[in-house]
């Protein structure tokens, strides 16, 4: 229930994180106005963070602990594997179909295959 409830706000949060960060400008945008003359500095101070800046900022934060808490709560409810397969008892063992099951093993066949005569090859 709460494994479900994680992945539901994760890929939520995936998905508003990729949206937030494809509609931000690049910090590259400003380097080709740079060599154009441009005031701004090429690699220089950045000033205050934008409001989406901070957004991305706070959805990176809240990706990474979705992620955590579902590594978490999927080690918690063991493994896949150990719930599907059913174990064998141990007195049980397996049966023979050789000796006294219903498989009979396969016996040659003693039909004879005609073989065909080798021809010389010729073009």
């Amino acid at each position: 229930m709460i494994a479900t409830l994680l992945l539901i706000i994760h890929v939520m949060v995936c998905l508003f994180l990729i949206f937030i960060v494809l509609i931000q400008s690049g910090k590259g945008a400003e380097l080709g106005a740079a060599f154009g003359g441009s005031s701004q500095t090429l690699f220089g101070s950045r000033g205050a963070a934008t409001f989406f800046s901070k957004l991305t900022t706070i959805s990176a934060v809240v990706f990474m602990l979705t992620s955590l808490s579902l590594a978490i709560v999927s080690t918690k409810s063991g493994s896949i594997i150990q719930k599907t397969i059913p174990v064998k008892e141990k007195g049980a063992a397996p049966a023979n179909p050789i000796q006294g099951g219903g498989v009979q093993p396969v016996q040659p066949s003693q039909q004879q295959v005609p073989r065909i005569p080798a021809q010389p090859f010729t073009k």
